[in-house]
């Protein structure tokens, strides 16, 4: 009996197959939650990308108050203040990056104006290594209700590689 992987690679199953490269690169934001992560993602930003735009939204300590524009809640990389519903819009998916242990109350703010927009979203947590179970707890709660995929990443190359990965 022939494996699956002997039969997906067969003439017959060939002509199935899609030779094309994808025809559009990804649109993915990249926001960094809080103050160790705009660091890494600063850094992750000085690669060449495809289609990846990089943000901060750590001036923020809070989500804002019922009725408070989400006018200037994203800061691109230069310092100039960004919609975060033009962004969430201009999205294919959101990656998120907090620290273990930081507080990030503006997750909320942006995995709402992507689960009504439909993008999809990740959340990457850094600096696990020597944060107590507590303090990655804390992080995690707040991440959890708004990321469709969650990692934990042991170090700041793994993020890098998951942009690439999901093709920014």
């Amino acid at each position: 009996m022939q494996s699956e992987s002997a039969r997906m690679s067969s003439a017959a199953e060939a002509r199935y197959r899609i030779n094309a490269p994808n025809s559009l690169p990804r649109a993915i934001k990249v926001i960094a939650l809080d103050g160790p992560s705009e660091h890494v993602v600063k850094r992750l930003a000085l690669a060449r990308w495809n289609g990846a735009t990089f943000f901060t939204a750590t001036a923020f300590g809070s989500t804002p108050r019922k009725g408070e524009s989400l006018v200037g809640w994203l800061n691109d990389l230069a310092g100039r203040t960004k919609n975060l519903i033009d962004e969430v819009n201009a999205a294919d998916q959101v990656v998120m990056v907090a620290t273990a242990g930081e507080n990030v109350p503006v997750a909320s703010l942006i995995g709402e104006a992507c689960s009504l927009k439909r993008v999809m979203t990740t959340a990457l947590i850094v600096g696990s290594a020597g944060k107590s179970d507590e303090a990655l707890s804390k992080t995690l709660a707040q991440l959890r209700p708004w990321s469709l995929m969650l990692v934990i990443a042991n170090a700041e190359e793994y993020i890098e590689d998951m942009l690439v990965a999901l093709r920014a």
